[in-house]
């Protein structure tokens, strides 16, 4: 999860040159089909979709005979099709050569170039760790938390330590840290409801300390091959299963990570205990409980489907990384690299092509991941509106586009996930069009300064998305003279 403090950007769109020009050709290639549905004895309004009719409809009844009047509809659906890929050539054109772009309408590919190259997805990467985590963990599946302890308390006391044992919960938080992001409400599984389960539980007296578990997973911090700048610049807290605050033991002004999340964690439990009058005598420390230890609470994390929406929303790293390393629970150990494993076989496993793909982490920070936007595309194609879907974040509405799109008539048609690495830029989703049609698109550009660069690139290609089918006016279609008698 990034720190809460988050610049905002808005980026102009650019607009496109006009494709008016290229129409003609078109028409002209098309007057003979025009001829074939005349001698068929078509009428318009059975020729063309609702979108289409409203933007050709009232033709001239003396409109000649061999008019492409006479027949808008199969002339204006390949001619809205014409003009989308013009305008996606174009940007096409504007892009480096280490860059893929796919559009479709349905199983109908509208525009392909490099689809299968593999390149540098930045956050794209988390829709993959999101399929995998909702095919291996289940959508409705729970991380639980607990606070164990040896021996039942007696009398409300507890005669040694008590042990919080984390289990990979990526949002476990205090209401403090929560309340610091930008947009709200965030999804967060509260410590403090924990701190009082412990109290309803009748314990009064921890006569040791309240001790860290963080035995699930392993204890890297950091996958090694990030760049330093990650951690300088807090893009990311500290990895562990028992994570809270995402590892930050401050956040205003500036971000501190705890030095031992572990124990940090039990620092911020210790301290809720004796707010609620608890007495704990030992300071907090971490370990691994003792396997004879027995449940004192505990707390469950929200869905792993909702953790996966919020994760695309905001474009969550340290969600993913934490989702990653459960999915390497399932396959043996808590790693980074067993979990990256496990969604490799699991896309496989759908029935998605890897060919090419490589996963150094789960959150898409690693400079050395390579996804395709074939595999981007067809994943998101799958999604079927479950948690994927829903989470994506909407142009000027909410997540990481909430300031993107603001104004145009992209906003609230385009729901995609974002990536933006040095030199990286991403964008993959769906756009709903203004003629009604729903296109599933993937784009990612390498090599470009993803502000200056690619951000102008996705504004222009949501605008020609959305525009979809640009279907040409009467006078466009022809001949001159006609459209006012219409």
């Amino acid at each position: 999860m990034a720190v809460p403090a988050r610049g905002r950007l808005v980026v102009r769109g650019l607009s496109l040159p006009g494709v008016r020009r290229h129409l003609l050709p078109v028409i002209l290639a098309l007057v003979s089909v025009s001829c074939t549905v005349i001698g068929l004895r078509l009428q318009p309004a059975e020729v063309a979709a609702p979108a289409e009719r409203a933007s050709v409809s009232g033709l001239a009844p003396q409109a000649p005979v061999l008019s492409p009047r006479r027949v808008p509809g199969l002339l204006a659906q390949p001619i809205g099709t014409a003009r989308l890929t013009q305008a996606l050539q174009a940007i096409a054109d504007r892009t480096p050569s280490s860059a893929c772009l796919l559009v479709t309408e349905g199983t109908r590919v509208l525009f392909e170039q490099r689809a299968d190259q593999p390149l540098v997805p930045a956050s794209g990467m988390k829709l993959l760790t999101a399929a995998a985590a909702i095919d291996q963990l289940g959508a409705d599946h729970r991380l639980r938390t607990e606070v164990v302890a040896v021996g039942v308390p007696s009398g409300g006391v507890v005669d040694g330590d008590l042990w919080l044992v984390g289990g990979g919960d990526p949002v476990l938080g205090t209401v403090e840290w929560s309340a610091s992001f930008l947009r709200q409400p965030q999804l967060t599984t509260s410590f403090e409801e924990l701190a009082d389960r412990v109290v309803e539980a009748g314990v009064t007296e921890v006569r040791g300390r309240v001790v860290g578990d963080e035995s699930r997973y392993d204890r890297t911090r950091y996958v090694p091959t990030w760049p330093e700048r990650y951690m300088a610049e807090h893009q990311i807290g500290p990895l562990s299963a028992l994570s809270v605050n995402d590892g930050f033991a401050e956040w205003e002004p500036e971000p501190v990570p705890f030095a031992d999340p572990p124990s940090g964690a039990a620092g911020v439990l210790t301290e809720l205990l004796r707010q609620r009058g608890v007495v704990v005598a030992g300071e907090p420390a971490a370990g691994t409980a003792p396997a004879a230890a027995t449940a004192v609470a505990g707390i469950d994390s929200p869905p792993v489907g909702e953790l996966v929406g919020q994760m695309l929303r905001e474009s969550d790293n340290g969600t993913a990384e934490l989702l990653v390393k459960e999915l390497g629970v399932r396959a043996g150990s808590g790693t980074t690299a067993e979990g990256t494993g496990v969604v490799i076989s699991s896309l496989g496993a759908m029935g998605l092509s890897t060919d090419g793909v490589r996963l150094r982490d789960g959150s898409g920070l690693d400079p050395a991941n390579q996804v395709t936007c074939r595999l981007l595309h067809d994943l998101l194609a799958a999604s079927d509106d479950g948690p994927i879907d829903e989470g994506l974040p909407v142009a000027g509405a909410s997540g990481t586009l909430t300031d993107r799109f603001v104004g145009t008539p992209v906003s609230g048609r385009l729901r995609a996930k974002t990536g933006s690495l040095r030199g990286v830029a991403s964008l993959s989703g769906f756009a709903t069009t203004q003629g009604g049609f729903q296109l599933t698109f993937s784009s990612i550009v390498n090599g470009v300064d993803r502000f200056q660069e690619g951000l102008p690139l996705h504004d222009a290609l949501g605008s020609a998305l959305v525009r979809y089918p640009d279907l040409p006016s009467l006078e466009e279609i022809g001949p001159a003279g006609y459209a006012a008698a219409a």
